[in-house]
């Protein structure tokens, strides 16, 4: 969401410009931290991505355990059962890679990256 500013220019014209506001700004930081932040695969488990937000689709490959995976954006899926829980949320850790949630230790049974 932006607000339009109009800016006075010295000779009468004027510069329509875009500001940002705090919450827009507070997205892209929580974007960003998303995008930097590691996230652990539940101990003792080797998890299967897959290349859609379901366990109706196909396995791309498999992470081995200790693995940890960056998180580009969440979207729902099937609920899946795991060591953190029952979710619909699955992440996506790359393009058509996409893990369960209830896998994946982020600290929060909510989304903690953007939708996809």
């Amino acid at each position: 969401m932006s607000v339009e500013q109009t800016i006075g220019v010295t000779g009468g014209d004027a510069t329509a410009g875009t500001v940002p506001d705090a919450e827009a700004a507070q997205g892209v930081t929580a974007t960003a931290a998303a995008l930097a932040t590691s996230y652990p695969v539940a101990p003792g488990y080797r998890l299967n991505v897959r290349s859609g937000p379901g366990t109706g689709y196909a396995v791309v490959r498999v992470l081995s355990e200790g693995a940890q995976v960056r998180i580009n954006c969440q979207t729902p899926g099937t609920w899946v059962t795991g060591p953190y829980g029952t979710s619909n949320i699955w992440d996506n850790i790359g393009d058509g890679q996409y893990v369960s949630d209830a896998y994946i230790r982020t600290g929060s049974d909510g989304y903690v990256a953007p939708r996809c």
